[in-house]
């Protein structure tokens, strides 16, 4: 899946689960603001999958240093669509958007503990999602859209680290799911990557299982194909009908 389309549905999975409009889920209720918020981190959490791709959007966000990133995550994982888009990398995930609410610091000019570590996450999520979704044209208004966000979780965020550990986590659970729609499919068991039977080979459903131990449901086809911009502007309509609905109410 292409990243436009990843942010996009890490987006909208957010408003789903938070927003309790008409059309969502309301699992997590939250105010129409935390929402938003919470709505840019997880479009941008659903990126870091791909940290492992030198052409990634994420490699581009600072020049040099960004390639220079993808690259050697690419090296650590074994290349690209392995080991961060395991499920292995769900919980590796988890924790490091768990040890975020640590980075606190006491500070005389404001009434609570500034949570910078969290608003430096959050600046460059939303940064990644601003440039993924085309909410801005160039990569310096991205960095500047996510450090207005970032100052605003720093000054105002909850205390509750749990809005911020839970649009990490589903934005790059969403990321995994949209690839798993495509005929790459992913090595979910990574680093074990177990090989069919050959007489698996010959079923109707070889496609979910593939020969180099690789799983997908390919309703999708290539990345990029007609059928995941058809989605992803499906998916669009969803997240406007949704956030229309949160703010009118």
């Amino acid at each position: 899946m292409m990243g436009a389309n990843h942010a996009i549905t890490g987006a909208a999975a957010w408003v789903a689960v938070t927003s309790t409009a008409t059309g969502a889920l309301g699992l997590v209720p939250m105010e129409p603001g935390e929402m938003l918020v919470g709505m840019l981190v997880a479009a941008g959490a659903a990126l870091l999958p791909d940290a492992d791709h030198p052409n990634a959007t994420i490699a581009y966000s600072v020049p040099l240093i960004g390639s220079a990133g993808a690259s050697a995550v690419s090296g650590m994982v074994g290349g690209h669509r392995h080991g961060t888009h395991s499920l292995l990398s769900i919980p590796v995930i988890a924790l490091i958007a768990w040890v975020l609410q640590f980075g606190i610091a006491d500070v005389t000019w404001w009434e609570r503990p500034i949570a910078w570590v969290p608003a430096l996450a959050v600046v460059a999520l939303v940064c990644f999602a601003a440039k993924a979704m085309k909410l801005v044209v160039s990569w310096p208004k991205a960095w500047v859209a996510g450090a207005t966000v970032g100052a605003l979780v720093l000054l105002f965020a909850p205390e509750d680290p749990f809005w911020l550990q839970l649009a990490i986590v589903l934005g790059f659970v969403i990321h995994l799911a949209g690839d798993m729609l495509t005929v790459g499919g992913l090595p979910l068991l990574w680093p074990w990557n177990p090989k069919p039977p050959k007489a698996w080979r010959k079923t109707p459903v070889r496609y979910f299982w593939m020969p180099n131990g690789y799983f997908a449901l390919p309703v999708l086809g290539k990345t990029g194909s007609i059928l995941e911009w058809l989605l992803g502007a499906a998916v669009t309509a969803y997240l406007a009908w949704v956030l229309i609905g949160s703010f009118v109410e």
